[in-house]
């Protein structure tokens, strides 16, 4: 078993960041950060809410990006889950050892220092899931 400690995020594709920023304001989120991960091709920001309730809204910053090609074939929305773990290496092991094949071969830095890594949405009921671990 994959031993997820918590939803971290949900991740949402947005084409900007300004006026999605706006529209989380509205619902009572807070901006809580915001970066470059200039290696994933985005810009995100990370919309809290009191309870440790976050949303990751995720915009391209190249027409190349996974998140660009992710919007030109689906539009905005739901991107993904990230599901804490106490160690995305194991975790990533533990999918392949079920017969699922993860779209990182290894955990690599994402947003906020964690490592992170991705589970194929099609051995994950059409989901696609991050694995974080705290960095």
């Amino acid at each position: 078993m994959i031993a997820g400690r918590s939803i971290d995020h949900v991740g949402i594709a947005v084409r900007e960041l300004e006026p999605a920023i706006g529209r989380y304001e509205l619902l009572g989120f807070r901006l809580a950060a915001r970066e470059v991960v200039a290696d994933q091709g985005v810009e995100v920001a990370f919309m809290a809410l009191d309870g440790g309730t976050s949303v990751e809204l995720l915009a391209p910053l190249t027409e190349e990006s996974a998140v660009a090609r992710f919007l030109a074939r689906r539009g905005e929305g739901m991107h993904h889950l990230a599901v804490l773990v106490d160690d995305v290496r194991a975790a990533l092991a533990e999918a392949r050892a079920r017969g699922w094949q993860p779209v990182d071969a290894e955990p690599r830095r994402g947003a906020r220092g964690k490592w992170i890594a991705f589970l194929h949405p099609r051995d994950t009921g059409g989901v696609l899931i991050e694995l974080c671990q705290k960095p």
